[in-house]
């Protein structure tokens, strides 16, 4: 059975570009997200088995988004992204209970190895 997926941007070309790399390679996008806000809600209601999450969004931030994440599910497996490879962010977010995170823009392969270990 195909893993189902969140993708959680502010950008929507980011988020496809996300999406085309994951459903060309048989995983399963349940759903989309434009902030933290949305993306906890989201959440709640699909518990998807895996959240690439960007850093930098409205309303709510994805290292806020992933705290309220892992309160919902302490196993939740959310890899961050971020076009800030800036140590503190990484470091924050690891801290938070990401599983990895992605620079952007995204290389097909490192998005594919970082989620294949995460679900592994």
């Amino acid at each position: 059975m195909a893993h189902k997926i969140m993708i959680v941007d502010d950008a929507a070309f980011m988020r496809m570009m996300i999406k085309d790399i994951l459903t060309k390679n048989g995983y399963e996008v349940v759903a989309e997200a434009a902030d933290g806000a949305q993306a906890v809600e989201k959440y709640k209601e699909l518990q998807p088995d895996l959240v690439t999450m960007d850093i930098t969004m409205p309303e709510m931030d994805g290292i806020a988004a992933l705290k309220e994440i892992k309160k919902l599910n302490s196993n939740a497996k959310v890899i961050m992204c971020s076009a800030m490879g800036q140590q503190a962010m990484v470091i924050d977010a690891i801290q938070a209970g990401a599983k990895d995170f992605i620079v952007k823009p995204f290389q097909a392969d490192r998005v594919l190895e970082a989620i294949g270990k995460t679900l592994s």
